[in-house]
């Protein structure tokens, strides 16, 4: 709205700074994390007090959680809240690629509400049927995907190799919506600690702006042998506010949490870098960056598989941070080092742009 606003007056004076992705990538890292800081003690209470309960915890999880019993959930819609205000003030809303992300931020992020009220209402961990919530999600994931390419086309471009980008046609709308709803529910099987998820998000999210800068700049691009896609600098801007967000709950949710962000929040989150990532055309580097999302998720997925096919576990539980936890590691030992897991991946991930 402000880029709007100072577009059509002409960029006079100190409003010139708003024509700097620059500035307004700082301007909603700072936006997002000073609305959240401000909002969360009250948010928390009223949910506290709208919740009872609060979160419905595992019985048959790891038995230090049962303490955690009560603790409110729901904390996503704090995250969106200073998301959406701080995305409504600086982005350039006449970007197709910026609507693309939002719809999928804040669609997922709906989706997970309704499972996380279910399940509250409920007193259970089961919330809305797997089936329903997947079919929804593609659903949004596939529009979001159908506007993307009108923007980015439909080439796959593999990291390491600049010269391999074959042409998907219109394969990339399956193949950029199960990428997008694969991360959505990567981040929300990672989201069992506290603050498990919620750096790790912010971290990738920090190196997504890099990317996404350089991505819209057509000179960077070229000079590092990338795909330039015209418009993608404002997802820096986006990357940004999902930082200072996710920096504010993370002050809520530092152990022992105050407030978990619930699917409303990881499913919002894990669909929003899916998306920034299609629209940077960056999918395959989502996969490096985000590896950490992506153990947690193939330890699920490995799990299943081997116990329906043998009867026995090959992870003494999972996701894979439970895992570690039965052998003994305290939570915050789990937590701190899958964020120094997170923070290499970043780096691994960031150096495809140069090793080409």
């Amino acid at each position: 709205m402000l880029y709007w606003i100072a577009e059509q007056l002409g960029f006079p004076g100190l409003l010139n700074l708003i024509r700097y992705l620059s500035f307004r990538t700082g301007a909603a890292v700072a936006t997002a994390l000073l609305i959240g800081l401000i909002i969360g003690p009250k948010f928390i209470g009223w949910l506290r007090v709208r919740q009872g309960k609060g979160q419905p915890i595992r019985s048959d999880g790891p038995q230090s959680h049962l303490a955690k019993r009560g603790t409110p959930t729901m904390g996503g819609l704090m995250i969106l809240t200073s998301l959406m205000i701080s995305l409504l003030l600086w982005m350039d809303l006449a970007n197709p690629l910026v609507w693309a992300c939002m719809f999928v931020t804040f669609g997922f992020g709906a989706i997970g509400f309704l499972d996380d009220y279910d399940k509250v209402r409920k007193a259970s961990t089961a919330g809305v049927s797997g089936k329903v919530r997947l079919l929804g999600e593609f659903a949004i994931a596939g529009i979001a995907s159908w506007v993307i390419i009108s923007q980015t086309g439909t080439q796959l471009y593999v990291p390491f190799f600049n010269w391999i980008h074959p042409d998907l046609g219109w394969f990339y709308i399956p193949f950029a919506a199960f990428t997008i709803v694969a991360f959505g529910n990567a981040v929300n099987l990672t989201d069992g600690l506290d603050g498990l998820a919620t750096m790790p998000v912010v971290i990738a999210s920090m190196a997504f702006m890099l990317i996404a800068y350089v991505v819209g700049n057509k000179v960077f691009a070229t000079y590092l042998g990338i795909p330039y896609v015209h418009g993608a600098g404002d997802l820096a801007i986006f990357c940004g506010a999902i930082v200072g967000a996710g920096l504010a709950f993370l002050w809520f949710n530092a152990p022992p949490a105050a407030v978990f962000m619930g699917d409303t929040g990881s499913l919002a989150l894990g669909g929003a870098l899916g998306a920034i990532a299609v629209s940077a055309q960056h999918e395959l580097v989502l996969g490096i960056i985000g590896g950490l999302f992506v153990v947690e998720a193939l330890s699920v997925i490995i799990q299943v598989f081997f116990f329906k096919r043998t009867g026995k576990r090959v992870f003494k539980m999972a996701p894979i941070h439970h895992h570690f936890e039965q052998l003994g590691w305290s939570e915050p030992t789990v937590v701190i080092r899958f964020w120094i897991i997170a923070f290499v991946l970043a780096l691994a991930g960031l150096s495809t742009l140069k090793l080409r």
